[in-house]
């Protein structure tokens, strides 16, 4: 396997925090997989396909990036993709124990594929896709949390009227 890694998500939207690993991960991996990944425990605002255009629009600039959806489970789409490791971010302390499960399952389905995990940039160790929706939804700024695009598609979710 080479030096290829899935980096996960709903992505609903993405935000500057994620788009923040993505490009980290591109500059130590050789090709980065964006993996959107349909979390069925929670209510998704866009569609699979309406999350991955807006990922492919936003890292367009990026050239080892591919961006794909998936329903099975993680493992399988990093074997498929001859992946040796998987990249998530983490914001703060509070995000490990959730990510410690994740890894440890992981490595019992599959004990060769490597996660890795990245500090985001501080100034988005606050951020999640859920309070980017939640300030969108009540017309709030949100310019400095997500790219322009993502914006944009936010605020027709909404409904908002908006000059850009």
């Amino acid at each position: 396997m080479g030096k290829l890694a899935i980096c996960p998500g709903s992505f609903d939207p993405i935000t500057n925090g994620h788009l923040d690993i993505i490009t980290r991960g591109t500059k130590v991996f050789e090709k980065v997989y964006v993996c959107v990944l349909n979390n069925s425990s929670k209510q998704p605002l866009f569609s699979v396909e309406e999350r991955c255009e807006l990922i492919r629009e936003v890292t367009k600039h990026i050239p080892n990036v591919v961006i794909e959806s998936y329903g099975g489970l993680l493992i399988d789409y990093a074997l498929e993709k001859k992946a040796s490791a998987i990249l998530r971010g983490l914001r703060a302390v509070s995000d490990f124990e959730y990510e410690m499960q994740i890894t440890s399952m992981n490595r019992v389905l599959e004990e060769n594929i490597e996660t890795f995990f990245m500090m985001t940039h501080n100034k988005y160790s606050f951020l999640s896709s859920s309070i980017v929706k939640e300030a969108a939804k009540y017309s709030g700024n949100i310019s400095e949390l997500v790219p322009k695009e993502v914006e944009k598609a936010l605020k027709k979710k909404f409904n908002h009227l908006f000059y850009v």
